[in-house]
């Protein structure tokens, strides 16, 4: 068995049973890189020695019966990591310039729970620098194409991770998402994608876009996938201030379940209707149809502040970006420009970031530091915070009529690649969906939902639940999504047209 088109699920039991080794499944995926990433650039860094070796030591452990003791029922399977967690001794750059040949001297937490859990890491994926993007088009290292049409954007910023799962160069893949970030490329790319509740998963290691924004979270082709990759990485972490220390809700039980029967399901009404793709929202409906059928009651909810969540979100994320980003001062890591002896350390540091930053990146630290500022400081953060805290108050007032809400992750399928670049505002307003749950900590899925009827390109339907209550969303997706393939007959993604992805 050397399939790569199976699910990571089906690869673990294949492991277990000894009726592959986790070598031959690593380099069927080397294999599958070598093929067609030269089409999709879905990678970085490929590291085939080190996923050899690590392949190599889990079908040692399985060969000597330790697999119980030290290795979750992952171990052996692949996965892709996006560029901004530290790993040790592995290029690790965020997409940036001013990070290029940069390797960490250690590994950050989600990387070690991998490493420990015996998940076979290949490389480094593509992305927006430092996080900064919704098409991944803002990487210092040249675009990432969607699988289905070279042609667009696989969504942003963990466009590369998401189009090495739907390019079958990886069955899993780790992304962040600040604002929609990890739901919003699955939604493009048709496969599930996972935003964890913020602080179920550790941010020790990932390089800082929105510290109160940003999240780990998993990708995979099915749900069961992704829980599982969930429960792997997910935990609490001393390293991480902002780590919840809780139990792991248990993703994988509920994503097995099956069952919706007795479920309220909200369908947000400020996320639906004008504005919304005709396909976009023709999927969405014949989903809602289909959880009905399984027996869960559907009730319209309102979130009205949710109108100002994005603007509000603009002015967070680049503030905390503009202190973040501060660090990068050309003195102690990464690029250093313009140090010829002749210059002092102001010049040098700017002549660096000059260098070292794209446009997308620059314009988010002026917006910050500008809002920031003496004298503009409660006129722009502090209302956006007071903004942030009503849409946490619509959610929780939703959340008493509704055991989850629901809507679509984006407002269209997959646009052009360079049709958003040059429009800012335009290319935001494609996270006009995600970013209310960034804002108030609590966790949502996107679950692929067929294909819309415009441009035959993949929907995502978002599935939101409450803080630390994961495990409605892998339920309310499980029993989706098997609904959903007995409808299809087969999965979405063996619809996908493109010749890099064709068995």
């Amino acid at each position: 068995m050397t399939n790569i088109y199976s699910t990571a699920a089906e690869m673990a039991s294949a492991l277990s049973k000894k009726e592959i080794t986790s070598v031959e499944l690593t380099k069927a995926h080397l294999d599958r890189i070598a093929e067609v990433d030269g089409k999709l650039h879905s990678f970085l860094h490929v590291d085939n020695e080190g996923a050899l070796a690590q392949a190599a030591e889990v079908d040692a452990k399985r060969a000597m019966g330790k697999m119980s003791e030290t290795l979750s029922p992952l171990a052996g399977v692949p996965i892709a990591v996006k560029d901004i967690l530290a790993q040790k001794g592995i290029p690790t750059t965020a997409g940036s310039k001013i990070l290029e040949g940069w390797r960490p001297p250690y590994d950050s937490t989600v990387v070690a729970k991998l490493k420990a859990a015996g998940v076979v890491i290949l490389g480094k994926t593509n992305m927006d620098e430092f996080a900064m993007g919704s098409s991944t088009e803002n990487s210092a290292y040249g675009t990432t194409q969607n699988p289905w049409d070279l042609t667009r954007t696989p969504g942003g910023s963990s466009g590369g991770s998401a189009a090495a799962v739907a390019g079958f160069e990886a069955p899993l893949a780790i992304g962040t998402d600040t604002g929609g970030s990890i739901r919003q490329p699955a939604a493009l790319t048709g496969i599930v994608g996972v935003k964890p509740t913020y602080g179920g998963v550790s941010r020790y290691g990932v390089i800082a876009y929105s510290s109160s924004l940003d999240q780990v979270g998993p990708f995979g082709r099915t749900v069961l996938d992704t829980a599982l990759l969930h429960e792997v990485i997910a935990g609490h972490d001393e390293r991480d201030s902002t780590s919840i220390n809780a139990p792991i809700p248990q993703v994988v039980a509920a994503a097995k379940r099956l069952d919706v029967k007795g479920m309220k399901i909200g369908v947000i009404k400020e996320l639906s209707g004008s504005g919304f793709q005709a396909g976009v929202s023709a999927r969405i409906n014949e989903s809602i149809e289909l959880l009905v059928a399984a027996g869960a009651e559907i009730v319209e909810v309102s979130c009205p502040n949710f109108e100002y969540a994005l603007a509000a979100y603009y002015l967070i994320a680049p503030s905390e970006a503009s202190s973040n980003l501060a660090r990068f001062d050309s003195m102690r890591y990464g690029l250093r420009v313009g140090d010829d002896g002749t210059k002092g350390a102001e010049e040098v540091m700017s002549a660096t970031r000059e260098a070292g930053f794209g446009k997308e990146v620059k314009r988010r630290i002026i917006l910050g530091t500008y809002a920031l500022s003496s004298g503009y400081y409660d006129a722009y953060y502090g209302s956006a915070q007071k903004v942030r805290t009503l849409v946490k108050r619509d959610f929780e007032n939703a959340f008493t009529k509704a055991d989850v809400l629901i809507s679509p992750v984006t407002p269209t399928t997959a646009f052009k690649l360079g049709e958003k670049s040059n429009d800012p505002v335009a290319m935001y307003l494609s996270d006009i969906a995600t970013i209310p749950v960034n804002m108030a900590g609590i966790g949502g899925m996107s679950l692929p939902v067929g294909l819309a009827e415009e441009d035959g390109l993949p929907v995502g339907l978002q599935i939101m639940a409450p803080l630390m209550q994961d495990d409605r969303f892998y339920r309310v997706g499980g029993t989706l999504e098997a609904a959903l393939l007995s409808k299809w007959g087969k999965p979405i993604l063996s619809n996908a047209p493109d010749l890099a992805v064709k068995k």
